[in-house]
């Protein structure tokens, strides 16, 4: 005797086992059956490569290190920035800002690049031109064709030939004295 949910069960798995090895009436003779292939290909699962981006930041960089493009402002050439900086471990300057620079680690004014108002930093690096009042408490590094104008205070000074300076200069630890 053959139970009635027996027969049900064989039924349901012979029609299932003919249906896959059916042909597909969708499917021309020129056509690929994709299901079918798909179903027959295993292809490996390849690990994913994390790239980097060249100039960004890597990713063993802490966010937060003064290392970190992540702190980086750059004014490019034909950019104009006015204003007040305050969160900015380097200030790249290409173009032209007129600001107030507090707080920063770096300035460094590019060839062809200016910087007019007050900066407040540890090590400024002058090829361009500075107008205004600096205050590099590290060191201060003009190079050939770098131009410093105004009220400067430095920690130390580093003048290449072709730089200039002109205004009032004085070393910090002279006005600590």
């Amino acid at each position: 005797m053959v139970k009635k949910s027996d027969a049900e069960d064989k039924f349901i798995a012979e029609n299932t086992t003919r249906s896959s090895a059916a042909p597909n009436p969708f499917v021309t003779p020129n056509s690929e059956n994709t299901e079918q292939k798909t179903m027959n290909s295993s292809h490996p699962e390849l690990p994913r490569r994390v790239v980097e981006i060249p100039g960004g930041p890597r990713r063993s960089d802490n966010p937060m290190s003064l290392n970190s493009e992540a702190n980086k402002l750059t004014v490019g050439q034909n950019i104009r920035l006015n204003g007040e900086i305050v969160a900015c471990q380097k200030l790249v300057v290409e173009g032209q800002v007129e600001a107030t620079l507090r707080n920063a680690h770096i300035i460094e004014i590019s060839e062809g690049g200016c910087f007019e108002g007050n900066a407040d930093v540890s090590k400024a690096s002058i090829s361009g031109k500075f107008i205004g009042t600096l205050v590099a408490k590290e060191l201060l590094t003009i190079h050939t064709g770098g131009h410093v104008e105004g009220s400067i205070r430095y920690g130390k000074v580093i003048i290449e030939a072709g730089g200039t300076i002109t205004g009032d200069m004085a070393s910090i630890e002279k006005q600590k004295s």
